[in-house]
């Protein structure tokens, strides 16, 4: 069995093992890591030979961890990521380079229909129907995206939304709201086989998912992390909010999508996003203008060509062909769009 599992900001760990009698066998751990000493590198196989097959990632790095001789250093390794690595191979997961990737860049799409593409292209890779997808949006009206879960009446003001002609739909993922705005807003989807994320837990599937973008911002001289749970950030502050949702049938598939701030109205956000005491105060600020940083002052460089970067760096790591929406996929999501997303039973479903 085989895994890989690229640690965010750090490097590959590749673990190769069999399984007998319930247990690991014959585990091999390799990866372009740094790691002192030189006997430490023994130590990470060693010590996982005879883990119950069953074992959870956190211990298989406490196997790791007590085996480890005293004063190791790691360079782009963790124990954790070790173990996250075993159980990949376990679950015969998959790698980004197994797959033909596929980019959708088209126009201007309504918010409502943005919705329910997120949906149709994520069922029809889990159906097998099309290859794993890439699709950057573009805004055709101003709107506020609540997620799944979220309550419309304490998120959004109604007359300020409507003051500002700004549309309110719900995706079916969760997380909170984002405020999007043609022309200041960077949004992309990327629809995936269930295969890629194998073995990963939820919490860890954000980061794997985010880690290409991280790099291509990195391209661009911005130093950015993954901020667990779900939000990309700079010294400067967060400037992008990720979710998911896993869609079941066939072999299954996850959507991740994300919303990064190229530039923002912070004091039309503010008038029309409900941004509670406790949050901001969760975050650390006073100030609900603060708590996002545009890309545009970051990198000086215009949106699109953010956007060309970006999908230049996914090309370079991943492979990627030019791609679009299929005449039945787009007919779909307009059918899907008129009947669920741009309702306002779905909408207010939770009030």
């Amino acid at each position: 069995m085989h895994g890989e599992y690229k640690i965010p900001g750090g490097k590959l760990v590749v673990v190769d093992l069999e399984v007998a009698d319930g247990v690991l066998r014959e585990v091999r751990v390799a990866g372009d890591f740094f790691l002192e000493p030189d006997e430490a590198f023994r130590t990470l196989s060693s010590a996982l030979e005879g883990a119950p097959a069953d074992t959870d990632a956190a211990g298989l790095a406490a196997r790791i961890e007590g085996a480890l001789p005293e004063g190791t250093v790691m360079y782009g390794l963790t124990a954790e990521g070790v173990g996250v690595a075993v159980r990949r191979a376990l679950a015969h997961a998959t790698d980004w380079t197994d797959y033909d990737w596929q980019l959708i860049h088209e126009g201007p799409q309504t918010p409502a229909l943005h919705m329910a593409l997120d949906e149709v292209l994520t069922t029809e890779v889990a159906a097998g129907l099309r290859p794993p997808t890439l699709r950057v949006w573009e805004w055709a009206a101003p709107a506020v995206v609540i997620g799944s879960f979220q309550s419309l009446r304490n998120e959004v003001d109604p007359d300020s939304a409507r003051r500002h002609g700004i549309e309110v739909v719900r995706r079916i993922s969760g997380g909170g709201a984002m405020f999007c705005e043609p022309g200041n807003t960077i949004t992309y989807s990327l629809s995936v086989p269930q295969a890629l994320v194998q073995g990963l837990s939820f919490a860890d599937s954000y980061s794997y998912l985010d880690d290409w973008v991280l790099a291509a911002l990195g391209d661009m001289g911005i130093k950015a992390w993954y901020q667990p749970l779900n939000d990309i950030a700079t010294e400067a502050g967060k400037i992008a909010g990720a979710a998911q949702k896993r869609i079941t049938g066939g072999d299954g598939a996850v959507l991740h999508h994300v919303t990064m701030a190229y530039d923002i109205d912070a004091d039309r956000m503010v008038e029309v996003l409900r941004i509670g005491r406790e949050k901001l105060s969760d975050k650390g600020t006073k100030s609900a203008k603060k708590r996002v940083d545009p890309l545009r002052r970051q990198t000086g460089l215009p949106r699109e060509a953010v956007i060309d970067r970006m999908i230049d760096s996914f090309r370079t790591r991943h492979g990627l062909t030019e791609g679009t929406v299929t005449e039945e996929e787009l007919a779909t999501a307009q059918e899907l769009a008129r009947l669920k997303f741009a309702t306002p039973e779905w909408t207010g479903r939770v009030p």
